[in-house]
């Protein structure tokens, strides 16, 4: 059970995460600030995976083509995702795009069981559906609703490409050394991000030079994103390595009721009963996926 606080744990980092990317936004755009976890995360990364295999005795790679395959396959999800999920919010709203791409907790769950084999308990799918459920009402956007064509497609497949690529990174790092999670974990996440950012660089040197160098030029900022991003990755691969991917997901969530109750205490926004309601039946859902 030692995957249930290493997940609360990077679900903490990647508010952090979250928090020092949202300082570059203006100027590099979503696709530069996306790049920013993950140029500014690699050296983080790198230093990461040489320290826990060098404290880790007995620890030997084995990077079949299977790995290889993995992890192409679970960075291209991944970017393909933040694609769809930056679609769904711009025909729709920030909100309602958010509210969306929690779709990814059930399809988890699907993945996990259909494709990669992973035994789900009864009770863990039950949990999955009732945090999902719970998360759907917690973020819906009040008032008055826009979509506009194709916003839902989008929002539910970011869900999908999120749950699709979560699952590839935990079959990726099994594979490369069954025996040393952590280890394994940590030496996945530095593959991935490299991949990542070779990709997303030579895109937005292509599209978008001014992106890129605003990327750069906000390289002091960048680097507490980077070292947030690298150390969450590598505590959500280590719990994804011990677990299947729905209940790490499902226990990951535990961040947005916690996000909810913060702003009531410290920035005096108001939660209504509603939201109340959302966030305890989102901590029902999470302990039964924990149980199970």
């Amino acid at each position: 059970m030692i995957w249930i606080p290493i997940t609360i744990g990077a679900a903490a980092l990647q508010v952090a995460r979250n928090a020092a990317q949202r300082s570059v936004m203006g100027g590099a755009g979503p696709w530069g600030a996306t790049l920013v976890r993950f140029l500014f995360g690699l050296p983080f990364a790198t230093v990461f995976a040489v320290v826990a295999w060098v404290l880790t005795p007995g620890a030997r790679a084995h990077p079949s083509a299977w790995f290889w395959l993995a992890c192409a396959a679970g960075a291209g999800a991944q970017m393909s995702a933040t694609a769809a999920q930056l679609v769904a919010m711009h025909r729709s709203t920030f909100a309602l795009g958010t509210a969306m791409q929690q779709s990814g907790l059930p399809f988890a769950l699907i993945w996990g069981a259909t494709l990669f084999g992973d035994h789900i308990s009864p009770l863990t799918w039950a949990g999955g559906l009732v945090a999902s459920a719970g998360l759907a009402a917690l973020t819906w956007p009040r008032g008055e609703v826009v979509m506009r064509r194709g916003a839902a497609l989008a929002g539910l497949g970011s869900g999908a490409l999120f749950a699709l690529s979560a699952n590839c990174f935990r079959q990726a790092s099994l594979t490369l050394d069954p025996a040393h999670h952590v280890a394994s974990a940590f030496a996945t996440v530095m593959v991935v991000q490299a991949i990542q950012t070779v990709v997303l660089t030579g895109f937005l040197a292509a599209r978008n030079p001014a992106a890129l160098t605003a990327v750069i030029a906000a390289w002091r900022q960048s680097l507490g994103a980077g070292f947030c991003g690298a150390a969450a990755s590598g505590l959500w691969f280590t719990a994804m390595a011990l677990s299947p991917v729905g209940p790490v997901r499902a226990v990951g969530v535990i961040e947005m009721p916690i996000a909810a109750l913060a702003g009531n205490r410290l920035f005096a926004e108001r939660l209504t009963p509603l939201q109340i309601a959302a966030g305890l039946l989102t901590a029902i859902g999470v302990v039964m996926a924990a149980l199970g």
